[in-house]
C-alpha cells in the first residue's frame, strides 16, 4: 500500500469495492488514510489533489476526515482550476460555519469572485451559497450583489442563488439586492429565469415590505407563465412533453405568494391559472405536478368560484389516478378545502369514500378523515353505511379513531334517537374494545337523555350482552342500563320491536356471570356490582342481591370490596334511604360538574346566581374515569355518603348543638321547614336540611328546591329525597344544604313545582335565620 506514487481515486474506489466484510473495508480505509496523512505532512503538492479527493469519497463512506480541512484551503489558495474545484467541494463537504477554519476562507473566496474566469468565481459563488456564515455573508455581500448585475448568465443564476443564502443568513442586507432584481424577470436564459424567482420568493416571504413592492411584477411573471405554455417544442427545456417544467413551478410558487390577501394580483392571475389547469398535459407526471401547484395557488388567492371548482375537480382526478402519491396528496388537498369549499368537494364524495377501500395505509387514513368532514344531515345515513362498513375491515390501528368519528357524527347530524343508538350499538359490538375510554359515559349520557328509548336500549343492550362479553365498553355501557331500567326490562315495555321474555334471574345470573368472567376489567366488575346493587331497588330478589353483595366484601380488588362494604352498610344501616339513593338518574346536562364533590358555588353579591340541585352521579362509572366525565361512580356518591353519614371510620359525626328549627316559606299550601347541626370537625360549616310538605288535597310534583347564598359564602346542595311532596301532609321531601360561614347567614330561595296541571314558581328571601347557625 505504501508506495512513492499514490493510487488514484478510481483505483481506491475498485479496490474498496472488493472488500468482503466491513472489517476489510475499514483495514483498507485506514492504511489510505495513513498514507494519504504522511502525504500532508510531507506538504506533497503533487499528489495533494488526488489524496483530498480520495479523503473526500472515503468522507461520504462515513469514515472521518477532518484532517484533511486545511488541505482543502490549500487547494482553494491554488492557481490550478482543477485544485480549486477539488479545494471548493472539500470545504463544502467537510467545512461549516461551526468550524472557524471556514473562516480562512473568505479572503481567497473574495480574490475568486473577482477572478477572470467565469468558472472560478462559479465555484466561489457556490461555495459560499453552500457554507457561508454570516460573517462571510456581510463581508462577501457586495461581490455577490456586482455579479448579480452582469451580463453574464452563468454567473447570474449563480450569484441568485448565493443571494438567497445571504438573505436567510443577514436578512438586512435584502435592501442591498433591490436594485439588481429590476431586470432579472427580462432574462431570456431560464437557468436565471429560475434562479430568480427562487431571490423574489425568498425576499417576499422574509419581508412584507419587499411583497408589497414585487407585486407589480404579477404581469411579468404571467407573461413569462404564458409563453412557456405557449410556446412550441423546445428540445432544451423540455420535460415530457412540457416545458420547462421546473420554472413553471416556480412562478406558480411565488404567484401563490403574491396574490394572497390581494385582490389586484388575484385578478389580474385568474387567467393564467384557468389556462395553465385546462392546458396541461396530464398523462405524465410533470404534468401533475404543475397541477398540483396550479391547485394550490388556486386555492390561496383570492380566486373566483368557478375557478375554484376547477381546482377541486383536478384534485377529483388526481384521486383516480394509479399513482398513490398522487391519490394521496389530493386527499390531503381536499381535506385542507373542505371547510371554504364543501360543495365542490362533496360532488367527488363517492370517489373519496372508493378510496377506503385502497390497500396503501396512508391513502385510506386520509379517505376517513375526508370521508367524516364530508358527513352532513343529508348524507348521513348513507356515509354512516359506508363507514361502519370500513369499520368492520378496517386495520386495528384505524378502528379508534374511525369508532370517535362515527360518535361525533352521528351525535351532531342523527336524524333520529332511534337511528342515532342502533348507530352506537353496531360500532360497541364490532369494535368495542377499540372505543376511546371517554366514549362510554358519553353514551350513558345519551342514553339516559333518550328517555322514550330507555325500553328498546335495555334490551338491545341485554342481547349483545348473551352474544358477546368480550367487548368490554359494551359491556360497560349495557351493565349500566341494565342497573338503570332492568325492570324495563323485564315488565317488556319495548314498543320499538317486539319484546323478549326475561326473568329477574336471567338478568342477574348474567350480571353476576360478568363478575365472575375472565374477560371482565376490574372496571368491568366495577359497573357489575354496582347494576346489581341498583336492581335491588327494582326487583324483588333483594336476598339473592345482598348475598352477591356481601361475598364481595372480602375480594381482592381493593375498589370492588370499597364498593361492597358501603353496600352491605347501606342494605344494613340505613336500608330506608336505599330507594332514594339507588333511584332512576335523571337527564344529565353535558356543562354538568364533576360530582357531587366539586359542587362548591361562589354566588354574587349583587346578582346572586341560583344554585341548580346536583345529582349523585350516575351508578357505574369506573374509578379511573370518574374526573373526567360528568358521571361520577357511586363509590364517590356513597363514599360521600359514608363522610355524612355512617360510622365507619369515627372521622366525622353530625352532632346536634340544640339549634331551634325554622320556617323558611309557608305559602299555597307549601311549607319549607330548616333544621340544624354542626358538622365536626369543622364547626364553620353548617348542615341544613329541609322539610317540605305539603297541605293542599293534591300532591306537588317536578319538585324542585334552589338556593342562592352571597360570593362570601360557599353552598353544597345534595339531592332531594324525592320531586314529589304527597297530599295532605302525609310525607316530606327532605334535601341536605351545606354552607361554609363565618357571618350572619342570608339566603334566597327558588321553588318551582307543578300542582294540578299549573307550573308554579316563586322567589323567597330567607334572612331569619337563628343565630346560633352561624355563629
Amino acid at each position: 500500500w505504501v508506495c512513492h506514487t499514490p493510487i488514484r481515486l478510481r483505483e481506491l474506489i475498485r479496490t474498496i469495492r472488493t472488500a468482503r466484510t466491513q472489517a476489510e473495508e475499514r483495514e483498507m480505509i485506514q492504511k489510505e488514510c495513513a498514507a494519504i496523512r504522511s502525504s500532508f505532512r510531507e506538504e506533497d503538492n503533487t499528489y495533494r489533489c488526488r489524496n483530498v479527493a480520495k479523503l473526500l469519497y472515503m468522507h461520504m463512506l462515513g469514515y472521518p476526515a477532518h484532517f484533511g480541512q486545511l488541505e482543502c484551503l490549500k487547494l482553494i489558495a491554488s492557481q490550478k482550476f482543477t485544485d480549486k474545484r477539488i479545494g471548493y467541494l472539500g470545504a463544502m463537504l467537510l467545512l461549516d460555519e461551526r468550524q472557524d477554519v471556514h473562516l480562512l476562507m473568505t479572503n481567497c473566496i473574495k480574490n475568486d469572485l473577482n477572478h477572470s474566469t467565469q468558472y472560478v468565481q462559479g465555484l466561489a459563488l457556490c461555495t459560499l451559497g453552500c457554507m457561508g456564515s454570516s460573517e462571510m455573508c456581510r463581508d462577501l455581500a457586495g461581490e455577490v450583489e456586482k455579479l448579480l448585475k452582469t451580463s453574464n448568465s452563468y454567473l447570474r443564476k449563480k450569484a441568485a442563488l448565493c443571494a438567497v443564502h445571504v438573505i436567510r443568513k443577514v436578512p438586512e442586507l435584502m435592501e442591498m439586492f433591490l436594485p439588481a432584481t429590476k431586470n432579472l424577470l427580462s432574462e431570456k436564459n431560464h437557468g436565471v429565469l429560475h434562479t430568480s424567482v427562487v431571490l423574489l420568493t425568498e425576499m417576499c416571504e422574509r419581508s412584507p415590505d419587499m411583497l408589497a413592492h414585487f407585486r407589480k411584477l404579477v404581469p411579468q411573471l404571467v407573461r413569462i407563465l404564458k409563453n412557456l405554455i405557449m410556446s412550441g417544442y423546445s428540445p432544451e427545456h423540455d420535460v415530457s412533453g412540457i416545458s420547462d417544467p421546473f420554472l413553471q413551478v416556480r412562478i406558480l410558487r411565488l404567484l401563490r405568494i403574491l396574490g394572497k390577501g390581494d385582490d389586484d394580483s388575484s385578478e389580474a392571475m385568474n387567467d393564467i391559472l384557468a389556462q395553465v389547469a385546462t392546458n396541461t398535459e396530464t398523462s405524465k407526471n410533470v404534468g401533475n405536478a404543475i397541477l398540483y401547484e396550479t391547485v394550490l395557488t388556486i386555492m390561496d388567492i383570492k380566486s373566483e368560484s368557478g375557478l375554484r371548482v376547477l381546482a377541486i375537480n383536478i384534485l377529483g382526478r388526481f384521486l383516480l389516478n394509479n399513482d398513490k402519491n398522487i391519490r394521496y396528496v389530493a386527499l390531503t388537498s381536499l381535506l385542507k378545502t373542505v371547510q371554504t369549499d364543501h360543495n365542490a368537494v362533496q360532488r367527488h364524495r363517492s370517489t373519496i369514500v372508493d378510496c377506503l377501500k385502497d390497500l396503501d395505509v396512508s391513502i385510506k387514513r386520509r379517505a376517513m378523515e375526508l370521508s367524516f368532514a364530508l358527513v352532513n344531515g343529508n348524507n348521513i345515513r348513507g356515509m354512516m353505511k359506508e363507514l361502519l362498513y370500513f369499520l368492520d375491515s378496517c386495520d386495528p390501528e384505524f378502528k379508534a379513531d374511525c369508532a370517535s368519528g362515527v360518535f361525533l357524527a352521528a351525535e351532531k347530524y342523527a336524524p333520529s334517537k332511534r337511528w342515532h343508538i342502533d348507530t352506537i350499538m353496531r360500532v360497541l359490538t364490532t369494535a368495542g374494545s377499540y372505543v376511546r375510554d371517554d366514549s362510554v359515559p358519553n353514551l350513558i349520557q345519551l342514553i339516559t337523555n333518550s328517555v322514550e328509548m330507555h325500553a328498546y336500549t335495555v334490551q338491545r343492550l341485554y342481547k349483545a350482552l348473551l352474544d358477546d362479553i368480550s367487548q368490554q365498553p359494551l359491556v360497560q355501557v349495557a351493565s349500566w342500563c341494565i342497573g338503570e331500567y332492568g325492570d324495563l326490562l323485564i315488565s317488556g315495555q319495548c314498543e320499538e320491536e317486539e319484546p323478549i321474555q326475561v326473568t329477574e334471574d336471567e338478568v342477574l345470573d348474567v350480571l353476576e356471570g360478568l363478575l365472575v368472567s375472565n374477560l371482565s376489567s376490574p372496571v368491568t366488575r366495577g359497573y357489575s356490582l354496582t347494576a346489581i346493587m341498583k336492581l335491588s331497588t327494582r326487583f324483588s330478589s333483594v336476598n339473592r342481591i345482598k348475598k352477591v353483595v356481601s361475598i364481595y366484601g372480602s375480594s381482592i380488588d381493593v375498589e370492588l370490596q370499597q364498593r361492597a362494604v358501603e353496600y352491605n352498610a347501606l342494605f344494613k344501616k340505613y336500608d330506608h334511604m336505599r330507594p332514594a339513593l339507588l333511584e332512576r338518574m335523571p337527564i344529565m346536562e353535558k356543562t354538568a360538574s364533576n360530582g357531587p364533590t366539586e359542587i362548591v358555588q361562589t354566588n354574587g353579591e349583587a346578582e346572586p346566581s341560583v344554585v341548580e340541585p346536583k345529582h349523585p352521579p350516575p351508578v357505574g362509572q369506573p374509578a379511573s374515569q370518574v374526573k373526567n366525565t360528568v358521571f361520577g361512580l357511586v363509590s364517590r356518591c356513597l363514599s360521600l355518603m359514608a363522610f355524612y353519614l355512617f360510622d365507619l371510620s369515627k372521622t366525622v359525626n353530625f352532632l346536634s348543638i340544640g339549634i331551634p328549627p325554622m320556617t323558611a316559606y309557608n305559602k299555597n299550601g307549601l311549607k319549607i321547614d330548616f333544621t340544624f347541626e354542626r358538622a365536626n370537625p369543622n364547626p364553620n360549616v353548617a348542615v341544613i336540611t329541609i322539610h317540605a310538605s305539603n297541605s293542599t288535597e293534591a300532591d306537588m310534583t317536578d319538585f324542585v328546591f334552589q338556593a342562592a347564598v352571597p360570593k362570601t359564602f360557599q353552598l353544597q346542595l345534595l339531592s332531594p329525597s324525592s320531586n314529589v311532596v304527597p297530599a295532605l301532609n302525609q310525607g316530606t321531601v327532605t334535601q341536605v344544604i351545606r354552607v361554609l360561614n363565618q357571618q350572619k347567614l342570608r339566603m334566597r330561595i327558588k321553588l318551582t313545582y307543578i300542582h294540578k296541571g299549573s307550573a308554579v314558581q316563586d322567589l323567597a328571601e330567607v334572612n331569619n335565620f337563628p343565630p346560633q347557625s352561624w355563629q
